[in-house]
């Protein structure tokens, strides 16, 4: 199979089709390499989805809801290291989220390069919000397959992931 192109993987315009556009097909496609360039498509729109329906991975919602499960504060290198973000991105997506009043952020008086972010009222109000809307998320996403097929999906899954752990090796 070839590398992953940006022709395998949906855009923002083609999100919302149910098929793999007929020009990502070619016609010398394989049988295998037509279902690899499928799963591809398939795993790139959810990905788009995930992406854009829950803030992303390092988004503002992932962000103020993981301080909420840690007590409504952390240090910022606490959130760095968790999100995999340097301290200069990191610090651009938190002045955004302080902008709108979800966070506060001070030194710490014991060691003033350390800095620490509570959430405010209305970010706990927030991250309220989007953890709930998570867990109605997470109670509809699979709905449409029965408790056996959710299982065979996530071991699948479990499988995929790993091999492709190793590419990366």
């Amino acid at each position: 199979m070839s590398e992953i192109s940006g022709s395998d993987t949906p855009g923002a315009a083609d999100a919302s089709r149910s098929c793999p556009p007929a020009e990502a097909a070619q016609p010398s496609d394989t049988p295998e390499e037509a279902r690899a360039r499928r799963l591809l498509w398939n795993l790139g729109y959810f990905g788009h989805y995930l992406h854009f329906h829950s803030g992303g991975r390092s988004g503002r919602a992932a962000i103020i809801c993981l301080i909420a499960k840690n007590d409504g504060q952390m240090s910022q290198q606490e959130l760095g290291a968790y999100f995999d973000l340097k301290p200069g991105s990191l610090s651009e997506i938190l002045a955004k989220i302080e902008n709108a009043g979800l966070i506060e952020r001070t030194r710490n008086p014991e060691d003033r390069r350390q800095l620490s972010i509570r959430l405010t009222e209305k970010g706990e109000q927030e991250a309220a919000r989007e953890q709930e809307a998570r867990v109605r998320f997470r109670q509809r996403a699979f709905a449409c397959l029965s408790d056996e097929q959710q299982e065979q999906l996530a071991d699948t899954l479990d499988i995929v992931r790993k091999h492709w752990e190793e590419l990366n090796d």
